[in-house]
């Protein structure tokens, strides 16, 4: 009778199965997409502070230019040196080399400065103020400052308080005999600046100290 033979254990094949491989490739897509909307999440959040960044670094710069305006402005005696029409604040400034009519303006949701010649002479400070009272927006001078704007206020200090800027002031003579008197603040102290951006609000006081010809 011939012994049997011992039987040796079925040895199984190096790999993975079909099952196996799906799992994996499922595991792989869903880690993947959790990896991709952190990432975006982490650019979004990276392009927003920028562009906070970039908008305080905007406004700052245009706050400046507002107050170095305000800073010169210069009573010339000619025309009013300081007025608002509900959309545009126009103002005389001194500059080294004469004096400039300058306009800012609110347009839609944006607002602009216009920035007239350096004149000398009293006619062309007399067509540059009636220049300004007709900008269009695309003037050669006027700059988009800022967007997004959606409301802004401007009120004078007088001797009474603030008040709105389109009240009666105080009239004085040009100086020429005979001249029509110009509209003129001669007791104005300040200008406040209200803008609004949606539902963030910014005010400015600038205290005058106004220079006389």
């Amino acid at each position: 009778m011939s012994a049997a033979l011992p039987l040796k254990p079925v040895r199984r094949g190096f790999g993975f199965t079909l099952v196996e491989v799906l799992v994996a490739l499922m595991i792989m897509a869903v880690l993947s997409t959790m990896a991709w909307r952190g990432i975006d999440g982490i650019v979004r959040a990276r392009d927003i502070s920028q562009a906070q960044l970039d908008r305080s670094l905007r406004l700052n710069t245009v706050m400046a230019q507002w107050d170095q305006d305000l800073a010169n402005l210069y009573d010339s005696a000619v025309v009013p040196h300081l007025s608002f029409d509900g959309s545009t604040l126009r103002l005389v400034r001194r500059s080294a080399e004469g004096v400039q009519l300058v306009a800012w303006s609110r347009q839609g949701t944006q607002w602009l400065r216009w920035a007239g010649p350096t004149v000398t002479r009293v006619n062309d400070l007399q067509q540059s103020w009636m220049r300004s009272q007709q900008l269009l927006g695309n003037e050669p001078g006027q700059l988009v400052l800022l967007d997004g704007v959606s409301d802004l206020q401007i009120q004078f200090f007088r001797d009474t308080g603030w008040s709105n800027p389109q009240s009666s002031g105080d009239v004085a003579p040009t100086g020429a005999e005979g001249a029509t008197p110009v509209q003129r603040e001669a007791t104005l102290y300040g200008v406040r600046l209200v803008l609004a951006f949606g539902e963030q609000r910014l005010t400015r006081d600038v205290a005058l100290a106004l220079r006389q010809p």
